[in-house]
């Protein structure tokens, strides 16, 4: 899934870019802003929790959400994936969730995620329901939580810290740290995930260069899948 601003979806990354909370100036009443939003993104490997979901091959992801009155949201995110023979050709990402500010410093976001792999031989379909708190647009803390993960009827627990900070000359520093944790029964060893990146704009494009790794638990899960990388994104939207 994808690491997005804090209407969520790793977003993505989310980076997916799991999760980095970006400054929004408030607009003037005559400038409001659009409760209609969107990017696309091309970027050299599909990363989700330190782990490529594209066979370490590009992507070319797209996603959309709409906010109601209340802070609430509904929208959809796609990317292509490999998995190997008979895994799923693409991944599509169904969410609603709930944003809203709790003081000048703190912002909160709740969001039910549906993660739909398209093309598999298997349901590997599942849920997970992510929280964000995000302090002065800097730090994010995530919490997520699925009891089917990879439709294996099992829990699994995520956490992840990021932080994001200006460095001058429009380039932005970003990094963060993650943990996974697995039932004893679903055959997968917790394992950690980290980046660190710098990102800077270009007019209506956002290019990102991106280093992304595991422990070694990472790599008894998912093998190379897990190996550490570098990842360039290009981003536009809107």
């Amino acid at each position: 899934m994808k690491n997005t601003t804090l209407s969520l979806a790793l977003v993505a990354a989310m980076f997916a870019l799991p999760m980095t909370a970006l400054a929004q100036e408030a607009a003037a009443p005559e400038e409001a802003e659009s409760p209609f939003s969107w990017s696309i993104d091309a970027t050299s490997d599909y990363v989700f929790r330190g782990v490529s979901q594209t066979d370490e091959d590009p992507a070319l992801q797209i996603g959309a959400d709409f906010s109601f009155l209340g802070g609430f949201y509904v929208g959809a995110w796609a990317s292509n994936v490999d998995f190997g023979t008979g895994g799923p050709d693409f991944e599509l990402d169904t969410f609603i969730g709930w944003n809203t500010d709790l003081n000048d410093s703190f912002n909160l976001d709740l969001m039910v995620n549906r993660y739909n792999y398209i093309g598999s031989d298997e349901n590997i379909d599942y849920n997970e329901f992510i929280a964000a708190l995000a302090y002065d647009e800097t730090y994010t803390f995530t919490f997520g939580y699925t009891n089917d993960v990879y439709n294996l009827n099992e829990d699994s627990f995520y956490y992840n810290l990021a932080g994001s900070w200006g460095i001058g000359n429009g380039f932005a520093l970003d990094a963060a740290y993650g943990l996974t944790t697995f039932s004893g029964s679903t055959g997968f060893e917790d394992y950690q995930d980290w980046s660190i990146g710098v990102s800077r704009e270009f007019g209506a494009i956002t290019a990102a260069l991106g280093y992304y790794d595991t422990n070694s638990d990472g790599n008894v899960n998912f093998g190379d899948l897990a190996d550490d990388r570098f990842v360039l994104t290009f981003s536009i939207g809107g």
